[in-house]
């Protein structure tokens, strides 16, 4: 035997070893893929004696407690919607427009490569309307006629705040808790921690849109709704909007479901096989995700099936609800997977970038989002689903008070503000008709009850029964969480 071959069995047997004593191996398996499959496969195993799935922690039971909120509808609004023209109400800036921003409310604050070129930064007032709604007179934006319908459903809070600048790491550092790329992302730390309802689906689903405005979209990558370092069955499966909504999803011409489930069978052997021999998890997801597939077969095409839906459903999200791929039709569609227990369902509407013509494409933007954002809180609410679902809308930063570009009578823009903006939320255990936080006169510095977006993420978790201290992975020899070292639930908001 050579050199080369005898260390390449030591290592097989040394990573064996290790991983066996972390339940890997037959029973770990079964407990993955379920009995009926392992008995086809010719290794079934009785659920009474099956282990751990050794995909999930380890570390602690989990749920910790009994959280309100069995499932997450996350609305990302990709790009930063501008607080100061939607949700924060600042009348004195009417009296401030067009005189430069003071240095002692900037304070020094950093600014972006867009407008550090800017000799002057001159206040801008919102060109729109604020009226108060609701039972609470809450304050909102003419741009939103729809959310002021629900206003008295949902708690918005004025005092989120990020440590990025820029979209990229704003966006992954919402998302995944840290700026840097890499890590996973919160649909997929709720996977690996409460796992999935129902068997037919994935635990994380993500749906895109596209802009309303005119003005070019931010991108989004896919590690946005990764897995990162957790194993990958864990990751976000996208739904496209056209075609096949997962790719190759569908048999292939000349295959039958007889002929795939003896391909799937045998296709199981042989992973087993080398799971076997090596050891590494990612066999297993694989196995898994397979089986996954073979169900969505049958439960996609009913998921995706919008006929039976009433005609008073396509009124109230509004005529896009009918378009495949528009925000309208991705909330309309986030409703039936909340419905079929998908636990974590992730929309991103991209378009809300506006350093420039601000007033025209963000009008644009708020007609295309408004009434659908409004239409699934009633929804949920009318079906008795919002109480233990949690509806999050926001975007990764806010917007700037003073103007990007050329101010004129009737046209602005805003650069990227990280110190403040604006997120609502409702149901799944949060307070109606309630808000957060207060800033100062120039919507720019946060006076009182910041919220950070490690906060923000500390409460998901914990609406969701889970203790984001003790969710954590080991990875490179250090134990990591969504919340990374920081956060603190947001008291103020929960019932």
């Amino acid at each position: 035997m050579s050199l080369e071959r005898e260390l390449e069995l030591m290592l097989t047997r040394r990573q064996l070893f290790g991983l066996a004593s972390q339940g890997i191996g037959v029973a770990a398996l079964a407990s993955l893929i379920g009995p009926e499959v392992t008995a086809q496969v010719g290794h079934a195993t009785s659920t009474a004696a099956r282990p751990e799935d050794s995909s999930r922690p380890a570390n602690a039971k989990l749920p910790h407690f009994a959280g309100k909120a069995k499932r997450v509808i996350y609305l990302h609004q990709s790009g930063a919607p501008s607080q100061i023209d939607m949700f924060d109400y600042k009348p004195a800036l009417q009296k401030y427009h067009g005189t430069e921003l003071p240095d002692s409310v900037r304070d020094g604050q950093r600014i972006t490569g867009m407008t550090s070129g800017q000799s002057s930064f001159p206040v801008v007032n919102s060109i729109f309307k604020f009226a108060q709604h609701g039972k609470t007179g809450t304050w909102l934006s003419e741009l939103l006629p729809h959310t002021a319908k629900i206003v008295d459903d949902i708690t918005i809070i004025k005092t989120v705040n990020t440590d990025a600048i820029n979209h990229d790491p704003a966006i992954t550092f919402i998302q995944s808790g840290s700026q840097q790329p890499g890590r996973p992302s919160m649909g997929a730390w709720v996977s690996y921690g409460l796992g999935s309802v129902n068997q037919n689906l994935p635990a994380f689903v993500v749906l895109l849109s596209q802009a309303n405005a005119l003005n070019t979209d931010q991108p989004l990558f896919s590690r946005l709704w990764g897995s990162g370092f957790l194993p990958s069955n864990h990751q976000g499966v996208r739904f496209r909007a056209g075609g096949d909504p997962v790719l190759y999803l569908a048999d292939p011409p000349g295959i039958n479901r007889t002929t795939r489930r003896q391909m799937l069978d045998a296709v199981a052997r042989l992973n087993k096989i080398k799971l076997d021999a090596y050891g590494d998890p990612e066999i297993e997801t694989r196995i898994s995700q397979y089986e996954m597939a073979y169900r969505m077969q049958t439960s996609v095409p009913d998921l995706m099936d919008l006929s039976k839906e009433p005609e008073s459903v396509f009124e109230m999200y509004g005529p896009d609800s009918r378009r495949p791929g528009t925000f309208a039709a991705n909330c309309l569609l986030a409703r039936r997977l909340a419905e079929r227990d998908v636990r974590f369902v992730q929309l991103y509407h991209r378009g809300w970038d506006q350093h420039n013509d601000l007033p025209r494409d963000l009008a644009l933007q708020c007609k295309g989002t408004d009434q659908a954002s409004a239409a699934l809180i009633q929804d949920l609410k009318q079906r008795g689903m919002l109480d233990d679902t949690l509806v999050i809308w926001g975007g990764e930063f806010g917007r700037t008070v003073y103007c990007q570009g050329k101010l004129t009578d009737n046209n602005y823009g805003r650069d990227h503000h990280p110190r403040c903006f604006s997120v609502w939320l409702a149901g799944g255990g949060i307070r109606a008709g309630f808000t957060l936080g207060e800033t100062d006169d120039y919507s720019y510095n946060v006076v009182s009850d910041p919220v950070h977006v490690h906060d923000l993420q500390a409460t998901i978790l914990h609406l969701l029964g889970v203790d984001h201290q003790r969710l954590t992975f080991n990875f490179q020899g250090r134990d990591f969480r969504l919340t990374d070292v920081h956060g603190e639930i947001v008291s103020k908001i929960l019932t």
